[in-house]
């Protein structure tokens, strides 16, 4: 089996690359991650809502870098476990037997975050930036 990424090297890969990725001076690059940014933003809608809906989007879609990434940001903004599981039904409900596998992970990570943030239940961890 293969193996997996602590939590924090996962999330330093991710500033990491994101960094040599932004710094490549590409406007349309930067324009997009802007607007991805943005898009998770407070609004009308809560920041903890927008990343339940990229949680479900990134299973149905079977990105699982982008699973661990709305996961970690869910937990961060407080999101209950239960709230997470209901967000994983719709997936399934949505994206059918093929999103299972992209589930288990998933399941696997949120375990992982909730421990990490203090409990089955999850808090609201100092994280800094994915």
């Amino acid at each position: 089996m293969k193996e997996r990424r602590k939590i924090g090297e996962t999330r330093l890969y991710r500033l990491e690359m994101n960094e040599k990725i932004l710094s490549s001076g590409n406007k349309g690059i930067q324009r997009f991650f802007a607007l991805d940014s943005g898009a998770y933003r407070e609004g009308a809608l809560p920041a903890a809502t927008k990343e339940l809906m990229g949680l479900v989007g990134s299973l149905v879609l079977r990105c699982d870098d982008c699973v661990f990434y709305h996961l970690d940001r869910s937990v961060a903004e407080g999101v209950s476990r239960e709230e997470i599981l209901e967000a994983f039904e719709i997936a399934l409900v949505i994206g059918g037997s093929i999103v299972i596998p992209h589930l288990r992970r998933a399941f696997e990570n949120l375990e992982r975050l909730l421990e990490e943030a203090g409990g089955p239940e999850g808090g609201n961890p100092e994280q800094g930036s994915a």
